[in-house]
């Protein structure tokens, strides 16, 4: 140990350490290059500065902007990175010494698709992942041991027929199909957007087209990632049609609501904002989902309710042709009272209300005659269901009971008379009759 720190040993050190910075760097073509690595920098900073402001002006959606403000920081090494690039593949073609431009164009690929991923990531393990892989890639690429370290992972492979599978095949295809997954699920998320300001679409219309795009670019994502690889696509027919087979079986009732899904969104009877009751649930329409239908009620409580209920099952759409809905309420006199008096009030009652229409305008009739009572019906309409339906006759009542009350009408309720006769000494049966009190 003591031998290793001596001065002769640091010595020798320091000699092979200047040799060897002799032998690769101070030397013309290291100069060279990094004269063009200084020229290519401020080409590039000289190019970025005029693209700013053009940036700033193609900020017309919210996809845009997204992809704007996360570029613009990274737009002076952007512009750098292929200057380099180009330069490399100049340096190539002409059989140019090239190592100190690949050097630094491959720790600022790796410092730029890191600093992408860490903005767009949102789960900070992904992040540090990228990051690492990023890193071992750059430092592989800079020793010469990328394409050794892609032969001996292609060489640990299995053999299915004609199918060959390796880990770099793997390891490959994994890094493929994350990359195009997140490209089509980004690239959703911008046209549905999009979609939504599309105002001559109806909101049924809107989601199966944003249903349609993520399936049809999720699904290319994955062929695309999967031919890539080199993978054939036939040799995975005959595997996928068995897969496929197995699981129609086992995902009957999902795959089931798909379809009910589709239709429903086709067909219209059902769309977001609607005000529904299906199975003992009442509320609106949040969401129309691949599986199911999210449906808020006036508690708060949100039921996911599938696809397939909404088809099999009878459902109260209050909102599918047009807003309004007639609600009824019941209210009972006296029958000494003045009907057509409590009839006006009635009436007057509920059109005082706001949000009750007056066109259809508020009635109020006399509908039977019952045991305690004279029976009437006040219906009047409504535009916003989704508001609430109990509430708003709570208000209505509540206005009827207070003309009643100042015009003295009154509301009957069931009595009963108690009749005592005399029987047996020390018992005095008691015998009730119920009656109306008019």
């Amino acid at each position: 140990m003591n031998d290793l720190f001596s001065a002769e040993r640091l010595l020798e050190f320091g000699n092979l350490a200047y040799q060897w910075v002799s032998a690769n760097v101070l030397v013309l073509d290291s100069g060279v290059q990094l004269a063009g690595v200084v020229a290519a920098w401020a080409i590039a900073l000289w190019t970025s500065r005029r693209l700013r402001p053009w940036l700033a002006g193609l900020r017309s959606g919210p996809g845009a902007s997204r992809v704007i403000d996360i570029s613009r920081p990274l737009l002076l090494p952007l512009v750098w990175l292929v200057l380099l690039w180009l330069a490399i593949a100049t340096a190539s073609t002409m059989g140019w010494p090239d190592r100190l431009l690949i050097t630094v164009a491959s720790l600022l690929t790796a410092w730029v698709a890191i600093r992408l991923v860490s903005h767009l990531a949102k789960h900070e393990v992904w992040s540090r992942a990228f990051t690492l892989i990023a890193w071992s890639i750059a430092a592989l690429n800079i020793l010469d041991l990328l394409d050794p370290t892609i032969a001996v992972l292609d060489s640990i492979a299995i053999t299915l027929g004609d199918l060959r599978i390796s880990v770099f095949t793997v390891v490959q295809s994994t890094l493929a199909l994350a990359v195009l997954l997140w490209i089509a699920i980004y690239l959703t998320r911008v046209l549905e957007a999009r979609i939504r300001n599309v105002q001559a679409l109806s909101p049924s219309v809107q989601v199966l087209f944003v249903k349609s795009l993520k399936i049809v670019l999720i699904g290319l994502a994955i062929l695309i990632a999967i031919d890539s690889v080199g993978i054939d696509l036939t040799a995975l027919a005959v595997v996928g049609g068995a897969i496929g087979l197995g699981i129609g079986f086992g995902l009957q009732k999902v795959i089931g609501n798909l379809i009910s899904g589709v239709i429903l969104l086709l067909d219209k009877s059902i769309k977001p904002g609607d005000v529904i009751a299906v199975s003992g649930t009442y509320g609106w329409v949040t969401a129309l989902g691949g599986r199911y239908v999210s449906v808020v009620t006036r508690d708060g409580v949100e039921h996911l309710i599938p696809n397939e209920t909404l088809i099999a099952e009878h459902v109260e759409n209050w909102t599918h042709t047009n807003n309004r809905t007639r609600l009824k309420l019941d209210v009972g006199v006296h029958y000494d009272s003045d009907v057509k008096r409590a009839i006006e009030l009635c009436t007057e009652a509920a059109a005082g209300v706001d949000r009750v229409l007056d066109d259809p305008a508020a009635k109020c009739l006399l509908v039977g005659f019952g045991d305690s009572s004279v029976d009437l019906q006040v219906r009047f309409w409504i535009a916003d269901a989704h508001n609430g339906v109990t509430n708003v006759k709570s208000v209505v009542l509540l206005r009827i009971w207070e003309a009643f009350k100042q015009e003295g009408i009154e509301i009957p309720y069931p009595q009963r008379d108690l009749h005592l006769r005399s029987g047996a000494p020390g018992i005095a049966p008691v015998f009730a009759r119920e009656h109306s009190p008019a």
